[in-house]
């Protein structure tokens, strides 16, 4: 192994490292995590006994006032009266609203949402457990969100959020909350919902404030604390941000990297709040106009309350574009589901812009190609695992042809490998690379070879690589669903757990990325025979360095998706099943040989029929007759 192979080997550890710094948890936040983990799982259990006792109390109060008199929604522990203002807090009362999908509770504090709950789905501390009990997934608690409008008045802003409603009307599906103040000035916030539905109807009445508040002015805050629901907690905090859709420039994002915000510059659309696999879409009826709008996120310092139960801090701030505030209204539609490519594209709102399948190319190849092939495997009710199987067969059968021509191109290349190394040999000066080069092109040219021809089938199948690389992280289907020893084909798997940490490899041991490594290195071992030894003096040994690549693979991928991991695995063997199969049954190198053998002769033997010049070969010719008519200027 010389020097520039060593440098090479160096060069490519210290880039994957870095990659794998910027993609996975620090040793400090493992660690920490780890310490804390099961003080947190304690205080989570507690926490929801508290929720669901102080529910129940609150359904059972509610459920005494079920009339449709405005005093369902009065105080009932400080009796304050709602249209009076006093410097004591004032303290709302929960009530629960849900439909097929949905668990809602409204505070008549601020008329607010309060809290939203989904029933179809379980946080990965509840699946964990494996029982028969379905604990709806906590998307956010009481207290972690706040929404209301915010009018600026003479006297101060009035802020619904801290201002206490009445319930003016109540029905299973459909709750009015009202603010009556002096002078006949009205707000209203109806919420209504639908039948097997994730999103909700939400409407803002205004009345009575004509030149008091300048319409333009008038503001809709909404802000959350999301909960963490995933495994790995620190990759569900990495990928958390907030989404935007401007209706002129399209979709946009806060960068996932630390805390930021953006000062709106068009009209918006909807606004999310992003995280790996749920998410929640405003999405008013006319757009938020542009005038004072942001968007903001910020992350948790060491120490903070929220930093081992929540993700970041969401914040909005979007003008609701009033034209009046006499008499108007303005309708929204909230959206609080699961970031499932069929459920968002159902909304045709471009929901489905917040799923991270790449970009260009690479995310057109997920939604044209690998999205409808995977959506068609699993409407037969097959298992992910046998889907995951299955796609990749797909995949690697229809790119079969070009695997079979870099098959030949290999086989042409090693054939030539003995004539080649005598050009070597016998230009070994670098004043002669020239001729040497020339002297080669013409050897391809006659034996109809090229060492481009096995580059090029690669280049095409290498989106494809990178684009299932974004596929299956980001695919809810494999959320939850278990393959073999995977519980979690969203997460990774886990034969043993080591119980230390080992940076940058982790503290568990993931069997499918051992598997994958190792089908790599028997490929790269199968390989190795049609690969070109360099040519070139200082050049790095390429085999080598693609056998170093395996090892590297269990550092990189011990922590992703083992669905991911899994489909590498299938692939990589697949590849080699087909090479096995073309070199026995497609590719008899002998007659290659022989082939290649007779159409040099006879390319030699009838030089009149020789193919023009390349351009590329026109370019040599020319670098070359400059290189000597350098040397003889040297000379002279």
């Amino acid at each position: 192994m010389d020097k520039n192979t060593i440098i090479g080997l160096v060069m490519i550890g210290i880039i994957l490292s870095v990659f794998t710094i910027f993609n996975k948890p620090s040793e400090e936040e493992i660690k920490a995590e780890k310490a804390k983990i099961e003080l947190q799982q304690e205080l989570r259990e507690i926490a929801q006994k508290e929720d669901s006792i102080r529910l129940i109390k609150n359904n059972e109060a509610s459920n005494l006032d079920t009339t449709q008199d405005a005093s369902i929604a009065t105080n009932d522990s400080d009796e304050a009266d709602p249209k009076s203002t006093t410097s004591k807090e004032l303290k709302g009362k929960i009530i629960r609203l849900e439909n097929e999908k949905l668990i809602v509770d409204f505070n008549t504090k601020g008329g607010q949402i309060a809290a939203v709950q989904l029933k179809e789905y379980e946080s990965y501390y509840e699946y964990s457990k494996f029982d028969e009990e379905q604990v709806p997934l906590v998307f956010f608690k009481n207290g972690d969100a706040t929404n209301g409008i915010v009018l600026p008045m003479k006297n101060g802003d009035l802020n619904t959020e801290n201002e206490l409603f009445t319930v003016k009307s109540q029905s299973d599906d459909r709750i009015v909350f009202q603010l009556e103040r002096e002078n006949q000035e009205v707000i209203e916030f109806v919420y209504t919902f639908k039948k097997d539905a994730y999103d909700i109807d939400y409407t803002i009445n205004i009345k009575g404030f004509d030149g008091k508040v300048t319409p333009k002015n008038v503001m809709f805050n909404w802000n959350a604390s999301l909960r963490r629901t995933e495994r790995l907690f620190s990759e569900q905090r990495r990928v958390s941000t907030v989404c935007f859709n401007y209706e002129e420039e399209g979709f946009s994002w806060l960068s996932e990297m630390g805390s930021g915000e953006e000062i709106a510059e068009d009209k918006l659309d909807w606004v999310s709040f992003k995280q790996s696999y749920f998410s929640s879409f405003i999405n008013p009826e006319n757009p938020f106009g542009k005038e004072n709008s942001k968007m903001e996120i910020v992350e948790y310092e060491d120490g903070d309350p929220k930093e081992w139960s929540h993700l970041k801090d969401f914040k909005t701030q979007m003008n609701l574009n009033l034209t009046n505030v006499e008499n108007t209204s303005f309708t929204m539609n909230w959206f609080f589901g699961p970031n499932d490519y069929q459920t968002l594209t159902s909304y045709d709102d471009d929901y489905e812009d917040v799923l991270n399948y790449g970009w260009g190319i690479f995310r057109m190849i997920n939604i044209y190609a690998v999205q409808p092939v995977f959506n068609l495997l699993k409407s037969t009710g097959m298992g992910m695992g046998i889907a995951i199987f299955l796609l990749t067969l797909i995949i690697k059968f229809a790119l079969m042809p070009i695997q079979w021509k870099m098959y030949v191109s290999s086989a042409k290349m090693k054939i030539l490998k003995p004539e080649i190394e005598e050009l070597t040999a016998k230009y070994p000066e670098k004043d002669d690379a020239m001729k040497k080069q020339m002297e080669m092109m013409t050897l391809y040219r006659e034996s109809g070879a090229s060492p481009l021809s096995g580059c090029v089938p690669m280049l095409i199948q290498m989106p494809i690589l990178l684009a299932v690389f974004r596929f299956f992280p980001s695919t809810f289907d494999l959320r939850q669903k278990s393959f073999l020893w995977a519980e979690d084909l969203s997460s990774y798997d886990s034969i043993y757990n080591l119980g230390f940490n080992i940076w940058p490899y982790g503290d568990h041991v993931s069997l499918f990325t051992l598997l994958m490594a190792a089908t790599l290195l028997v490929y790269t071992r199968f390989n190795s025979g049609q690969m070109q030894t360099p040519q070139q003096p200082g050049m790095p040994n390429m085999k080598v360095i693609m056998y170093f690549f395996p090892f590297m693979m269990i550092f990189f991928f011990n922590n992703y998706a083992s669905g991911l991991s899994y489909y590498y695995f299938i692939s990589t063997l697949a590849s080699i099943l087909i090479m096995i199969l073309i070199k026995k049954f497609f590719v008899d190198e002998e007659k290659l040989k022989l082939k290649m053998a007779n159409r040099k002769t006879i390319a030699q033997a009838n030089p009149k029929k020789k193919k023009e010049k390349s351009k590329f070969q026109m370019r040599l010719e020319e670098m070359q007759k400059k290189q000597q008519d350098q040397i003889k200027n040297k000379k002279k």
